[in-house]
């Protein structure tokens, strides 16, 4: 959702700033004229409509005629918001490559360089126990170290999104927030930059996450995720800490699995390290676990199903997640961080990948939901139901369950669906 540099695809902490308390306002009268009308601003008549009843709605909450009026003036919908909207690539980027270009050599390279501009880092990395270089890969991810932060008027996009009405509810929670980052001076409107759905600054936080999550690690006084990477890297790192970082844990390792391994246990239970080791399951550089690490539950994981690379995902895992939903994104981070740090590569290259067509991921959950496995809207997007419900289909077929979907799978899937023709001359 945010933009991205690499992928072609919060020390002294200031009080945050106080949910504002909007001045008591009256809410137009009946039949007079309609606040898009007075505002002056544009579009049609579905994002006119939505306007009027969000401004409505805004002034029975609370907020201020003056504050709507202004931010709200001349507001339309961005085209460009709902060509992103709308969009889909036609073809999946495999993951492999995903994450080669993510944790390349050059962006581990100017990772490093961009690092030692940031005197505050090592604070930082003291006071929320979440490693330099994961807020640095995290940097890298999501605005190619401040170089690509997006040049929407947030506002504006939240109103085009919440017009459409796909994620309303959603959309119009992000421009209260906005009205609050406003009104209580932690930033001017024409500060409210970002990607085309919203995500602000150096580390691309939503306006709801900046409420809650940003804070001042320069010592100016006040929050600046877009012009002070101080700020915008003790943000993430307090982003992280509220998703559920682990001080002194392991993100993941990478795991070499036995000969007839149950594949179908990727992304399902969680268990300690000791556990996956009664399984025959050992780490890839062949170390024994951390006590931090052996204590905790990890889950496995197969991203390029059975002949890539296995890996344990630990609970800081999932607080990377907490950015994007993504185990692409995560390891793509996590694998960054570790090259950072002068880690060694993996001892288990990825496999050669083709990319799969919308039309074919499509067809592959059509197929899986029309044989009675359950992998949710067929969408095109390749998620955990997808993958835990082709694990069952590949179970049950007697195939490795490693969620995997190939082109064979996909082949596999359409002629198992496929209603087969009558003989010549039957009736």
């Amino acid at each position: 959702m945010r933009r991205r540099f690499f992928l072609a695809l919060g020390l002294a902490v200031c009080a945050q700033p106080a949910a504002a308390q909007p001045a008591p306002g009256a809410a137009p009268a009946a039949g007079g004229p309609r606040p898009s009308d007075l505002l002056g601003a544009s579009g049609d008549d579905n994002f006119l409509a939505w306007l009027n009843d969000f401004y409505a709605r805004s002034l029975s909450a609370g907020w201020s005629r003056a504050v709507l009026d202004k931010e709200f003036s001349g507001l339309s919908p961005d085209p460009r918001v709902t060509a992103h909207d709308a969009s889909q690539p036609e073809f999946a980027r495999p993951i492999s490559d995903y994450i080669a270009s993510a944790a390349s050599p050059g962006a581990a390279a100017m990772g490093a360089r961009k690092r030692q501009g940031v005197t505050q880092l090592p604070a930082i990395q003291r006071r929320y126990g979440v490693p330099g270089d994961i807020l640095v890969a995290i940097w890298a991810m999501e605005s190619g170290f401040g170089a690509s932060q997006g040049d929407f008027d947030v506002v504006r996009s939240f109103a085009t999104l919440a017009a459409a009405g796909r994620r309303r509810a959603w959309a119009e929670d992000q421009i209260n927030a906005c009205l609050k980052i406003i009104t209580t001076g932690a930033a001017t409107r024409a500060q409210l930059k970002g990607s085309w759905a919203g995500a602000m600054g150096q580390t691309q936080l939503l306006p709801t996450s900046f409420l809650t999550t940003a804070v001042d690690a320069d010592g100016d006084g006040r929050p600046d995720i877009w012009g002070s990477s101080a700020d915008a890297l003790a943000s993430a790192a307090n982003l992280l800490v509220k998703g559920g970082w682990q001080a002194g844990q392991d993100w993941a390792r990478e795991v070499i699995l036995p000969p007839r391994f149950d594949y179908s246990l990727a992304e399902g239970a969680k268990m300690a390290p000791t556990r996956w080791a009664e399984m025959g399951v050992t780490r890839a550089d062949r170390r024994s676990w951390p006590s931090a690490d052996a204590a905790a539950d990890a889950q496995l994981a197969l991203p390029t199903g059975a002949r890539g690379p296995a890996f344990l995902l630990f609970p800081n895992h999932f607080a990377i997640r907490t950015y994007n939903n993504s185990i692409a994104y995560a390891l793509s981070v996590g694998l960054l961080a570790d090259r950072l740090a002068g880690a060694p590569g993996l001892v288990t290259p990825w496999p050669q990948e083709t990319p799969l067509s919308l039309t074919d991921r499509m067809a592959a959950q059509a197929a899986l939901a029309k044989l009675g496995f359950n992998p949710g809207a067929p969408d095109g997007a390749i998620g955990t139901g997808t993958r835990q419900a082709l694990r069952a289909w590949q179970k049950a077929r007697g195939l490795p369950a490693d969620g995997y979907l190939s082109p064979d799978m996909i082949r596999r899937l359409k002629a198992e669906t496929q209603v087969a023709p009558a003989p010549a001359g039957a009736r």
